[in-house]
């Protein structure tokens, strides 16, 4: 798997809800470390497995790495279980959109549940850009991007450029 594998929008299948991933097995941990290989010799700073393919609801992290704080994180099963009333708007680019990037609104802050690679359940609440990494990643897990999230002039702007 390298990061020439990433799939690109208008693929179908990034446009389908995934599966839950149910019990951590050590194929999940092997699939997570790949999804960060992949993700790092992309520069991305998320990856979401619909987006090499596996329709499967996980998605790797590292928000800081590119400031050299490398905090590379694997969730599994992810759930939002709160959203903030505050909104922040900031652009967004995606690994399977390459070349395109749009203002995007999102909650501030999220509280969110997911499992570890260890299998044992996690919360947490994010704010800033981890809080926008983490719900561009499970709107992947559910079949949204980032063409989704804007108006559809926007879209429309964006789409005339797009060279996939």
């Amino acid at each position: 798997m390298s990061a020439g594998s990433i799939l690109v929008w208008p693929d179908p299948r990034l446009s389908h809800a995934c599966a839950p991933v149910g019990p951590v097995t050590d194929e999940v941990r092997a699939l997570a470390q790949q999804m960060l290989k992949v993700m790092y010799a992309a520069k991305g700073r998320g990856l979401a497995a619909p987006q090499i393919g596996v329709m499967s609801r996980l998605f790797v992290m590292d928000a800081g790495w590119k400031d050299g704080h490398a905090e590379p994180r694997v969730f599994v099963d992810p759930v939002i279980e709160a959203a903030s009333d505050a909104t922040d708007t900031g652009l967004e680019g995606c690994l399977s959109i390459p070349g395109i990037s749009a203002e995007v609104t999102r909650p501030a802050e999220i509280t969110l549940r997911w499992t570890d690679l260890d299998g044992a359940a996690r919360r947490e609440r994010l704010t800033g850009f981890h809080a926008r990494c983490a719900q561009h990643e499970i709107d992947h897990l559910d079949g949204i991007v980032t063409f989704d999230r804007v108006s559809a002039i926007q879209r429309a702007a964006l789409l005339s450029t797009y060279l996939p």
